[in-house]
């Protein structure tokens, strides 16, 4: 099968709106959480949460463009342009055939969702917009992604909540490998503190209610931890197949070794005791990437912030790796991003890399009354400078999903 690597990254975050600033504040150990803006959130007993800040649109696509698309398909754009660009990858009418687009959404348009049932009450089922489905839809993105890129090779959306963007890089690198495409578009993209989403996480008891200090809120591994943070972003990577990449001269930024995904069967909100199917899906990536568990340098953790995520993830990585796993530095950036719900693996995987390329380990801040149950390396509080020739990161999501991505330093 095809070896496939990653020539071009797109990211945007809490911490902000580009690659460059966004790493930046994560290796400055900097939260994005900070009250919330995009409503008036008084009523609600959470007001607090990691929004993108200060987007422009506009340079992305004109402004009919942006009227017609929900701000998670905005951002998914973005990004997309921001990944091409890194990677110079032209999508010309000789190869748009071979380039595809796999990008997931935990719950797409839900912006325009909630403003069209305001509408719908207000005004009347005359005032709704023509453009409301295909601004609300999870498929929204990969096909506005394909029509203003010109990529005609597959096109899917996965929806596996919050492992979704896990899923949909690791099946761009099984698409590629098994000579459908030559190169993929793939990533997430999550735009979803709203009033309905906010009340409903909150009222499962899953997010923290730290309101007197937001930025202290999202505290993976720490015992005083009660829940995590909501996020918005997006993450994207441009993988090709090595030959392809190699024959235009691309500039190689890692390879994509590794993949596994299962499912738990066992609750929609909790995981299997001991994270038995995260232990599946990281034993299948390490299979498929031909690596022993002691060659993983770092590990991007799923790391929620919530009481049973954090330790059963732990429990799992001890799993897996044995002794290994109290030598091998572990983060969850969500102490920084929030949760990013099906953007997450991608905005994760992107970080991962960046890890590879800089030689720096993004921190897991507000890590300051260690749990006794997770007990390995997780940063805490400080990047770290450090040599990462392979990084693995793990996604888990509602409904049992597990995914696990390995990228390496990239070699001849």
């Amino acid at each position: 099968m095809s070896r496939v690597v990653v020539t071009g990254l797109g990211l945007i975050t809490a911490l902000g709106n580009d690659l460059a600033t966004s790493w930046e504040a994560l290796c400055q150990g900097r939260s994005g959480i900070r009250e919330i803006t995009h409503y008036d959130s008084s009523k609600h007993r959470v007001h607090f949460a990691a929004e993108v800040r200060d987007f422009d649109p506009t340079p992305y696509m004109d402004r009919k463009e942006v009227r017609r698309n929900d701000p998670y398909e905005q951002i998914a754009i973005a990004t997309t342009k921001q990944a091409l660009a890194q990677s110079q990858l032209q999508i010309t009418d000789e190869v748009a055939d071979e380039v595809g687009v796999y990008i997931g959404s935990g719950i797409g348009g839900l912006v325009t969702l909630h403003d069209q049932f305001k509408i719908l009450h207000e005004k009347g089922p005359d005032r709704i917009s023509p453009f409301f489905i295909n601004m609300m839809i999870i498929d929204g993105a990969p096909g506005i992604v394909s029509i203003m890129t010109g990529a005609r090779g597959p096109n899917w959306a996965a929806v596996s909540a919050c492992a979704t963007s896990g899923n949909t890089i690791g099946e761009a690198w099984e698409t590629i490998r098994r000579g459908d495409a030559k190169a993929m578009i793939a990533g997430g993209a999550e735009m979803a503190v709203t009033p309905i989403a906010m009340a409903a996480f909150d009222n499962m008891h899953a997010l923290s209610r730290y309101n007197d200090e937001p930025a202290s809120a999202s505290r993976p591994f720490d015992a005083t931890r009660d829940g995590f943070v909501m996020g918005e972003g997006s993450g994207m990577l441009i993988l090709e197949d090595l030959e392809f990449a190699r024959a235009r001269g691309a500039t190689i930024l890692a390879e994509l070794v590794g993949y596994g995904s299962t499912g738990d069967a066992h609750h929609v909100t909790e995981p299997a005791p001991g994270g038995a199917g995260l232990v599946r899906a990281i034993r299948r990536a390490l299979q498929k990437a031909d690596l022993r568990p002691e060659q993983i340098d770092y590990l991007n953790a799923h790391g929620t912030s919530t009481q049973y995520n954090d330790r059963t993830e732990t429990q799992a990585i001890k799993t897996v790796f044995g002794e290994h796993a109290y030598k091998m530095a572990i983060s969850s950036t969500k102490s920084m991003t929030g949760h990013t719900l099906g953007a997450a693996g991608a905005v994760e995987a992107v970080i991962a890399i960046q890890s590879i390329l800089k030689g720096i380990i993004p921190p897991t801040i507000n890590l300051h009354h260690p749990d006794p149950e997770c007990d390995l390396d997780y940063v805490p509080n400080e990047a770290r400078h450090a040599t990462v020739n392979v990084a693995m990161s793990n996604s888990m999501g509602f409904g049992g999903h597990n995914t696990c991505l390995i990228f390496k330093r990239y070699e001849e």
